[in-house]
């Protein structure tokens, strides 16, 4: 199983598209997506939420969640075939399709460059970014911590390539790190979180409401 997912990544990579398909200046909405996963009589389980937002007003559009039980095994590097059946349900059910989506996760920042976020959005042909709260190891790279102002950042660089950035969104707090996903440049990555981040958080709003949501989600059924 393996094997047949590295075979496929490497396939999936030969796709990637990291010019802006779309500039900020004219992205109407972004979606924010995130999963959360429980085990109940022996079986694991999944819910991914996603909240679709203004991305001018940061006020909520729509809101879909979708369950199911999970049954691929968890394969480090191969996260994101756990992850994209029960994301694609509940992406199915929205009725507004986002410009834009984040990811509470990774995108290129990833051994195949095949995080969720790279996945997905060649699966969808959408621009799309990863967000990650703790970082993502590979080759046992770390980063270099930004500087402590909002908006500094660092480069993530591993075997001289730039996978993604160590971003502070707000002073003083700890960085998130951001990676294109697809149809995306870093850069857009980068200014879209700055843009969608405020003050009661140091994640931007999209991926934010996804990951409250997922809680609230579980808790009906675990």
């Amino acid at each position: 199983m393996e094997e047949e997912f590295i075979r496929e990544q490497e396939e999936l990579f030969k796709k990637i598209d990291f010019v802006d398909r779309i500039k900020p200046e004219n992205v109407n909405t972004v979606a924010g997506a995130d999963l959360a996963y429980w085990n109940k009589d022996g079986k694991e389980y999944a819910v991914c939420c996603i909240v679709v937002i203004d991305y001018s007003t940061h006020k909520v559009i729509e809101e879909k969640s979708y369950t199911d039980k999970v049954n691929i095994p968890y394969i480090p590097g191969c996260l994101a075939y756990r992850e994209i059946p029960v994301f694609m349900g509940a992406y199915q059910k929205l009725q507004n399709i986002p410009d834009v989506i984040f990811f509470d996760g990774n995108g290129y920042l990833h051994p195949r460059h095949m995080g969720l976020a790279a996945h997905a959005g060649i699966i969808l042909s959408k621009p799309t970014v990863g967000i990650a709260k703790t970082y993502y190891k590979i080759n046992n790279v770390d980063f270099t911590m930004p500087g402590n102002n909002a908006g500094e950042y660092s480069d993530i660089i591993i075997n001289g390539e730039v996978y993604g950035r160590a971003l502070r969104t707000h002073t003083g707090v700890k960085p998130v790190f951001v990676s294109a996903g697809n149809k995306t440049s870093l850069d857009t990555a980068v200014h879209m979180v700055m843009e969608l981040t405020e003050k009661e958080s140091h994640i931007p709003v999209p991926t934010r409401l996804a990951d409250i949501m997922t809680h609230k989600e579980r808790s009906k059924y675990y």
